[in-house]
């Protein structure tokens, strides 16, 4: 039973979540993936992949939707969400070309963090 109400919950949940709380959800995931990777560093190269494969699919996501004409943010926030996602995709190749550094993902993992705090209102 107590399955059946987490996933009423759960359907629930996603048919009033708004698009900004849905890009907030969507960063914290990715961040703790990220911190999780941080806290293990993995001796597999393939699951620091898959988890910076997520986190850029999501930045490229951002970048295509703040480079649109029709979109209703300020310039300044939309140039701001590009020159973000330019230097995350740049860090993001360079962290896969040399996987030593755990401390590298920190900036990724930061500005995921404050980017969903901001879309959350906090």
């Amino acid at each position: 039973m107590h399955q059946h109400g987490a996933v009423a919950y759960q359907t629930t949940a996603k048919a009033v979540e708004t698009p900004r709380e849905r890009e907030a959800a969507l960063l914290m995931k990715s961040a703790a993936g990220m911190q999780s990777l941080r806290d293990n560093w993995p001796d597999d190269v393939q699951v620091l992949k898959s988890a910076l494969t997520f986190n850029r699919k999501l930045w490229t996501i951002f970048m295509t939707s703040v480079t649109r004409e029709d979109n209703a943010l300020p310039a300044i926030a939309r140039q701001n969400i590009a020159n973000l996602g330019i230097f995350i995709l740049n860090e993001t190749r360079e962290i896969l070309l040399d996987p030593v550094a755990p401390q590298r993902l920190d900036p990724l993992i930061n500005i995921n963090r404050q980017l969903a705090a901001g879309l959350r209102g906090n």
